[in-house]
C-alpha cells in the first residue's frame, strides 16, 4: 500500500500507454521510452499529431471557462490522464475558487501524480475508476464525497472514449453517466477521428499500446450527445470550438473532434 492509499502495483513499462503518450506529445516529463517512440511513430503517421493534443488541451481550457462562467461548480473529470498544468482544477478555480473537481482515471501512476499534486487540497481529488464500469465511477464514496448528483455537474470525457472499442458499449457508457446527471448539468467530450485523413498507420501504433484506438466519424461522435443539446457550434474539430485566440496552423487537419452541451430533462 502507498502512502497515498492506493494498492502498490507492477507498472507496466514494456507497452507504451495512451496516457505516457499524450503526455510525451505535449511536451510533459512523465513517460518512458516505449512511450516516446510509439508517441514518434504517431507523429510520422500522423503529422498533425502534436498540434492536435495541444489543440485538444486547449479546448478542455475554453470549454472548462465555458461550463465554470455558466453557473457549474462541479466537475466530474473521468479519464483525466497525466497532470498537465494548468489542469482542470487550475483552471475552473481561477474562475470561481469555490469549485469542486473529481479526477477519475484507472491508471495507478495517474493516481499517485495526481494525488501528489492535489494532496493539500479539499476541494479536488482523484480516485482510481474504470469508464468501462461507469457505475462504480458514479457510486465511488470518495466521488460521492466531492460531488452532489442533486446540483449540476460537469462531466468531462475528453479525448478517452476513442480508447474504448464497440465491444465496449462506450454508447452505454455515455448513457449510465447521462442519466445520473441532474437538469442543467454539461457533457464535455473530444474524440479521435479519421474523418479528415486515413489515419490505419496512426491506431497501428496502438495496437502495441495498452489500449487500442478507435476512430469515430462525426455521425458516430454526435450520438454519444444523445441527450443533451449542443451548444454553439456544436461537434466541430477542437480549434474552431470558440476559439479564443485564431487557430493553429493545419488546424483543418486536426483529428479531434469537440463539442459541448447541456442537459436541460
Amino acid at each position: 500500500m502507498t502512502e497515498d492509499g492506493f494498492e502498490a502495483v507492477h507498472i507496466d513499462t514494456s507497452r507504451p500507454h495512451p496516457a505516457r503518450i499524450y503526455d510525451y506529445l505535449l511536451g510533459g516529463k512523465d513517460h518512458y521510452e516505449v512511450d516516446q517512440r510509439a508517441g514518434d511513430e504517431l507523429a510520422a503517421a500522423a503529422p498533425e499529431a502534436r498540434i492536435g493534443v495541444r489543440a485538444n488541451r486547449a479546448f478542455l481550457r475554453r470549454a472548462v471557462r465555458y461550463v465554470v462562467g455558466s453557473g457549474v461548480r462541479q466537475i466530474l473529470d473521468i479519464g483525466t490522464g497525466l497532470p498537465t498544468s494548468p489542469n482542470v482544477h487550475e483552471v475552473a478555480q481561477t474562475a470561481a475558487p469555490d469549485v469542486r473537481v473529481a479526477y477519475v482515471d484507472n491508471d495507478p501512476i495517474v493516481a499517485a501524480h495526481g494525488n501528489a499534486l492535489l494532496s493539500r487540497s479539499g476541494s479536488t481529488r482523484i480516485v482510481l475508476g474504470d469508464l468501462r464500469e461507469p457505475r462504480s465511477v458514479l457510486d465511488d464514496p470518495e466521488v460521492r464525497r466531492l460531488i452532489d448528483f442533486d446540483r449540476p455537474i460537469a462531466l468531462l470525457l475528453v479525448a478517452i472514449l476513442h480508447f474504448l472499442a464497440d465491444t465496449d458499449r462506450p454508447a452505454e457508457v455515455v448513457a449510465t453517466l447521462r442519466d445520473a446527471l441532474p437538469a442543467g448539468s454539461f457533457l464535455v467530450l473530444s474524440h479521435a477521428t479519421g474523418d479528415f485523413a486515413d489515419r490505419t498507420a496512426a491506431q497501428a501504433v496502438y495496437t502495441k499500446a495498452t489500449a487500442s484506438l478507435n476512430l469515430r466519424g462525426h455521425a458516430e461522435v454526435q450520438r454519444f450527445f444523445d441527450g443533451f443539446e449542443l451548444v454553439e457550434p456544436g461537434l466541430v474539430q477542437v480549434p474552431f470550438w470558440r476559439p479564443d485566440a485564431p487557430p493553429p496552423p493545419r488546424s483543418d487537419e486536426i483529428g479531434f473532434y469537440g463539442g459541448v452541451a447541456r442537459k436541460t430533462a
